[in-house]
């Protein structure tokens, strides 16, 4: 698909994965529009891009936000593109370290933003992208995030390794839904990243962490991220896939 002049939409675009996404897709010609919940994040995005990216702010675990930016960025130029990259964790486990049942209300939160968020994008950005005229053989694309940890989820990540296994396992009859609309729906599951998320660590914690990683031996880089999800917009056979990116990293319980 030729990006020139077609709208895109990167949820989460205003760091990490997702600003490395919005380069890239501004490079390709896209018309991008980020939305973001973080107003200072928000805020510097439009001072990075200028007027080349349009930022809103908005939280994709309402459905009313979402819809209002999918209906920005389809105002600005067909929507193609949807690339969902909003996300959030949360460590939570079953029962405390007496033995008592955990506060529920972090893992209604997690599952709100990671699943939730996900299902509100995908709807509006199968209605944005639907009304388009077929350019081609489809009319547009949407690229959802899992994570490795939908697969070995560790101790302590129930309710995103939940989250997250929920989006993979939404991809394939998603893409079966909207094939008839000639969209196509991918999901990447990213393992350790070079993201905001990690960059709290303390270095030896992050040393070790890129250790884990059989080769290339480090953490990804988001722009890595990016380029995935670039050719997932170029190559028309891939559709109702989870693709892993991780190096060849298998989590282990802890």
């Amino acid at each position: 698909m030729d990006l020139t002049g077609a709208g895109a939409l990167v949820t989460g675009g205003a760091s990490g994965l997702g600003l490395a996404t919005t380069r890239r897709l501004l490079d390709a010609g896209a018309r991008v529009t980020v939305l973001d919940r973080d107003e200072a994040t928000v805020e510097r995005v439009g001072k990075e891009f200028g007027g080349a990216v349009e930022a809103v702010l908005g939280d994709v675990g309402e459905a009313a936000d979402v819809r209002a930016a999918v209906g920005h960025a389809a105002g600005i130029a067909p929507l193609r593109v949807v690339v969902h990259c909003a996300g959030r964790g949360g460590a939570l486990r079953i029962l405390d370290r007496d033995g008592n049942a955990s506060e529920p209300t972090r893992f209604h939160e997690v599952v709100r933003v990671n699943l939730y968020g996900t299902f509100n994008v995908l709807q509006a950005a199968a209605a944005a992208i639907g009304a388009n005229p077929l350019v081609g053989e489809e009319r547009g694309v949407v690229v959802l995030t899992a994570s490795v940890a939908a697969y070995e989820g560790q101790i302590g990540q129930l309710p995103y390794a939940a989250s997250k296994a929920a989006i993979v396992g939404l991809t394939l009859p998603a893409a079966r839904d909207l094939a008839s609309r000639r969209i196509r729906v991918v999901t990447i599951a990213p393992g350790l990243f070079d993201t905001p998320l990690l960059g709290g660590l303390r270095e030896d914690i992050r040393q070790g962490l890129a250790a884990s990683v059989p080769h290339p031996q480090r953490l990804g880089d988001a722009d890595e991220y990016a380029a995935l999800a670039l050719h997932i917009v170029s190559n028309p056979m891939l559709n109702g896939e989870t693709i892993r990116l991780d190096g060849a990293l298998r989590m282990a319980p802890r």
